[in-house]
């Protein structure tokens, strides 16, 4: 329900405001001078604010300013006298929603109302889009990344998996996702989202590994004016973008040991506080989680917060890999040549049944990620109606592949050099991984890479960790 704030002075009308706006189902807060209003503003996270212009010890212009100082999302609307429209119209240059005339009409007010909390919706919308075409890192369509998921599956674990998720998705219980890399987990946690109540309310993805450790608790929680160097303006974090929406959180088995402290007061308490803040933010947020790892052992070995783990595995849900769901490949490889062919504007492709048999019986370290990118790579490569096995150009299975001897040689130079070199690349990896026990950033300094090359040859060339 959203909450909003009246600053009036008179008692009558504040009462009759009041009662009107509950009726309508908002929360209803109640000051009764400019100090008052202002007080509550810093104190209490509101959706909106009604305020009187003319008002005892601040006028309406004053607590304007302040709840912009607060929260510049906020929509304001002022009420006014006729004899102060000029007045009005300053608070508009201000960044008041707008200005409503006394004596009031009550279905007008409640129009504008509505008109503002869409408007704050849409511009908060709006950064969140900004901010995800900044970072898009996949070759989805902008209505794929946004809209409703599209999961292929019909076997028995599947099922078992859509079942979980339609039992879940009604309450705000925080769900863990597990398992491996490229098993699609973001698209279970928009299913869930979209199969709640807060389906109309922001879904945002923060990557836990993608993001600079100092950076992460910013981009979380946001950051006051000067809080750092560099930090010219107040930011909003993720959390205060996502209120009444979901926030899923993949990779936070990478999450610094200091950062989950502050996570696990929000899954508590239901509260943020920005980089710089002095004071706690109220905040109404689903958490959604995923990692590849064994959030348990890490918690056994103090890696991870064990009271962190207990409150994000409420309801944890395995998503399986591709190689224990072969009978599903079949449909996903339709799906992405159907895809991909109406993306790229050709005429769509058939997979003859002994190239279907190599897809099923290939080890998708990759998983998902990895069968889309092949099928991609194969739509490129075919000149005619017919994928084959060429088209492919499968690297042998790591998990076979043992030693160097394994490099193809009749091939051309480049094939053999390419597949040598995903063998090297790949066996260096886990030696890395292996000597720093997982730890992707000390792995990273170790091969002379940077954590964001390193993280992107792990899901090339599915790597477990």
């Amino acid at each position: 329900m959203e909450k909003v704030l009246i600053v009036e002075d008179k008692d009558s009308m504040a009462q009759m405001l009041k009662e009107t706006l509950e009726l309508e189902g908002y929360v209803v807060l109640i000051a009764k001078d400019g100090d008052e209003g202002i007080k509550k503003i810093k104190k209490t996270k509101v959706d909106i604010l009604i305020t009187d212009l003319k008002l005892p010890k601040k006028d309406g212009l004053k607590v304007l300013k302040a709840s912009k100082q607060e929260d510049p999302l906020i929509p304001v609307i002022v009420m006014t006298a006729f004899g102060s429209i000029e007045t009005a119209v300053t608070a508009m240059k201000l960044g008041a929603f707008d200005f409503i005339t006394k004596p009031l009409d009550t279905d007008h007010l409640l129009m504008l109302i509505k008109r503002a909390l869409e408007n704050q919706r849409l511009i908060t919308e709006n950064m969140l889009l900004k901010d995800k075409l900044s970072n898009m890192l996949f070759k989805d369509k902008l209505s794929d990344q946004l809209g409703m998921p599209t999961i292929i599956g019909k076997s028995s674990l599947m099922v078992d998996v859509a079942q979980n998720i339609q039992k879940v998705a009604s309450a705000k219980t925080s769900v863990l996702l597990l398992r491996e890399s490229g098993t699609g987990k973001e698209l279970f946690a928009r299913a869930i989202h979209f199969l709640s109540p807060r389906k109309e309310h922001p879904f945002i993805t923060i990557n836990c590994a993608a993001i600079p450790r100092e950076l992460l608790e910013s981009e979380l929680f946001g950051h006051e004016k000067g809080s750092f160097t560099g930090a010219e303006n107040r930011k909003l974090g993720k959390f205060e973008l996502a209120d009444k929406g979901t926030v899923f959180l993949d990779e936070i088995g990478e999450m610094d040991m200091s950062l989950q402290s502050k996570l696990l007061r929000t899954l508590q308490e239901g509260e943020i506080e920005r980089v710089g803040g002095t004071k706690p933010l109220k905040v109404d947020v689903r958490i959604i989680a995923a990692t590849n790892k064994n959030l348990e052992a890490e918690a056994a070995h103090k890696s991870f917060r064990e009271d962190l783990y207990y409150r994000l595995s409420v309801f944890p849900i395995t998503i399986p890999p591709l190689k224990e769901r072969k009978e599903d490949i079949p449909n996903l490889v339709e799906y992405f040549v159907s895809k991909y062919s109406a993306e790229m504007k050709i005429p769509q492709k058939n997979v003859i049944p002994d190239t279907m048999e190599i897809l099923k019986n290939y080890t998708w370290k990759g998983n998902i990620r990895e069968l889309e990118n092949v099928i991609e790579r194969a739509l490129i490569l075919c000149e005619g109606d017919i994928i084959t096995q060429e088209h492919l150009r499968l690297a042998p299975s790591i998990a076979h592949m043992g030693t160097l001897q394994n490099i193809p040689l009749n091939g051309t130079l480049n094939e053999a050099a390419s597949v040598a070199l995903r063998i090297a690349e790949t066996l260096r990896i886990k030696k890395a991984l292996e000597s720093t026990h997982g730890n992707k950033s000390k792995a990273a300094d170790q091969l002379k890479v940077s954590y964001k090359t390193l993280l992107t040859k792990i899901k090339e060339y599915g790597v477990e960790s």
